[in-house]
């Protein structure tokens, strides 16, 4: 029997129970209890740095390496559920690779969390439209929409406003979630999408 609600806590690093490793730098924690146990979630940043483990082409290639893990707690030991990984490697140009949103829900109220993760990345010289991801776990199962942010670009001849990107696909597993699972997603997507106007609320 699903629980009527789920109630989730934000955590630091301080309070991350003995037994989790992670790597880069953490960005935002949450512990919740749902029909799967007691359960952390974050994601972590590694920043701009030189990975000596990435092959550079470029004496100016930068990395950046973007998380985020999954534990379940079982007889008072972490065990990971799951991890996701991104990264953008050997970058000379301008480097973006961050998470804008994290968060947790049971949009379908079945009792299982809804881990929501929404982040941008890119290696780029001029106002190209970054890549923007968002990647919903539930029940271990992975859900990507995937698409650009929106650039605002200029006005036209014509007076209207000219914008790059803005577009988006669900995979498969989104196009079989449930109708309020997909407007959920559309509604945080944009929310982050302007990069040229008022955003979402960061972490």
């Amino acid at each position: 029997m699903a629980q009527e609600k789920i109630s989730a806590t934000k955590i630091d690093a301080m309070h991350l129970p003995v037994g989790i490793t992670y790597e880069g730098k953490l960005k935002s924690a949450t512990r919740w209890t749902d029909t799967n146990g007691d359960n952390i979630a974050f994601v972590t940043e590694t920043g701009e740095y030189r990975n000596p483990k990435f092959q550079h082409d470029s004496d100016n290639g930068i990395d950046a390496e973007l998380f985020a893990y999954h534990f379940i707690m079982k007889d008072g030991k972490p065990s990971l559920y799951w991890k996701l990984y991104d990264l953008v490697s050997d970058c000379p140009l301008d480097l973006t690779a961050s998470f804008d949103d994290f968060r947790i829900s049971d949009i379908d109220k079945n009792g299982v969390a809804e881990v929501w993760m929404l982040y941008k990345i890119a290696c780029r010289g001029d106002v190209s439209a970054a890549e923007m991801k968002l990647i919903m776990y539930e029940n271990g199962k992975k859900h990507a929409m995937r698409g650009t942010e929106k650039i605002f670009q200029g006005i036209n001849e014509n007076g209207t406003k000219s914008y790059d990107g803005g577009e988006y696909k669900f995979d498969t597993a989104f196009m079989k979630a449930s109708e309020e699972v997909r407007m959920y997603a559309k509604k945080l997507w944009n929310n982050f999408m302007d990069a040229s106007g008022p955003e979402g609320k960061k972490l």
